[in-house]
């Protein structure tokens, strides 16, 4: 499967892998956390070492841009380690493993959010949906905004799976729409309840400017997690190139490299990275990359825990054959595509409604 899927990409694989929380107890923080963000700091390292057992060699996003344009050959195939959202447990338990295994990364800011006591909208829906379930109030659904209301009972009817649910609905609705459920759902909930999630805190500037000391690189995943492909160009245009300069400042490194919220991106969206001098953008469409092919559409492989957990425990054939992509060979996954229409093209446009989508990750 591996001569095949060499043959397919033209040449060499190059793998980019995408996670987003490395924790440290996966159980406990299970227990209050979107599940498919999470990987322990054990499992993370037994991939980091499966990868190199199946003759990988670890790559900077560079090196891996450059064998894609054919400017330089590999000998072996390739895989760019990454992280999303730069979440401080990335920086408590991610880091240090890579360091000691000497392990190159790139990690995604949302950058106006760095150094910060906010949390992502994704978490604070998940916290706020999981303190209702949890006390059992009666909802008022004709007083609530009609896209919140929608997402309670959907979620209080156990029509589907909390993490299911909030992927659906990120999906269809920009932030302002995303923060308006959020207030709703504060609203509603019993005072003196803990609003914001204690988990889920986001790296400071010093731990950026440390890392990037050591060596790892940083890239811009807009200013406060906005999925683009939601927004008006104008938005657009702001998130892309504020948050390249704020990071640019802040940890004194050139950024040239972006990763998209939700893996979504458009025509629109490509334009305006280019205008502002990236070079490589990420989706995580899981999919191969090709030699010759699109550095603005990068495909990645999206890891959490229980992929690697088999019927006991932690299984390295399961992992394995994540990696090696088998079941995408074999027919048994369908990847989900990233490339979306511009909902909005200039401000005061209409937003249009998403029609389906399968489940994402943030």
């Amino acid at each position: 499967m591996a001569a095949w899927r060499r043959h397919q990409s033209g040449g060499r694989r190059i793998l980019i892998v995408s996670y987003h929380r490395v924790v440290d107890d996966f159980s406990g923080e299970l227990q209050r956390s979107i599940p498919g963000l999470l990987i322990s700091q054990e499992t993370f390292r037994r991939h980091l070492e499966g990868l190199a057992e199946a003759d990988y060699e670890f790559a900077s996003l560079g090196d891996a841009l450059d064998v894609m344009a054919g400017r330089r050959t590999a000998r072996k195939d390739l895989c760019v380690v990454t992280f999303d959202d730069g979440y401080r447990d990335v920086y408590r338990y991610g880091y240090p493993v890579l360091k000691e295994m000497g392990v190159p990364a790139i990690t995604y800011l949302p950058a106006e959010l760095i150094g910060t006591s906010q949390r992502f909208n994704h978490d604070r829906l998940f916290h706020l949906l999981r303190l209702l379930q949890s006390q059992q109030k009666q909802v008022l659904f004709d007083v609530m905004p009609a896209p919140a209301a929608e997402l309670v009972e959907t979620v209080l009817t156990g029509r589907k799976r909390l993490s299911a649910a909030l992927d659906d609905f990120i999906g269809q609705y920009p932030s302002a729409t995303l923060v308006e459920t959020i207030q709703a759902l504060e609203a509603r909930l019993a005072p003196g309840s803990p609003l914001l999630p204690e988990q889920g805190d986001l790296m400071d500037w010093d731990e950026v400017r440390r890392m990037a000391k050591d060596g790892f690189e940083f890239g811009a995943h807009t200013l406060g997690h906005v999925v683009l492909t939601h927004e008006p160009l104008e938005v657009v245009e702001r998130e892309v190139r504020e948050s390249k300069a704020l990071i640019e400042r802040e940890a004194g490194i050139t950024v040239r490299d972006f990763a998209y919220c939700n893996g979504w991106y458009s025509d629109e969206v490509i334009g305006v990275l280019k205008r502002n001098g990236f070079r490589s953008a990420v989706t995580t469409e899981d999919m191969s990359n090709l030699i010759g092919g699109d550095p603005f559409t990068l495909k990645r492989k999206v890891l959490w825990e229980n992929f690697s957990v088999g019927l006991t425990g932690y299984s390295r054939s399961l992992t394995v054959c994540q990696l090696d992509d088998c079941f995408g060979v074999l027919g048994l996954r369908d990847p989900v595509p990233g490339r979306r229409p511009q909902q909005a093209k200039a401000l005061g446009n209409p937003l249009v409604a998403a029609g389906p989508l399968g489940e994402v990750s943030w």
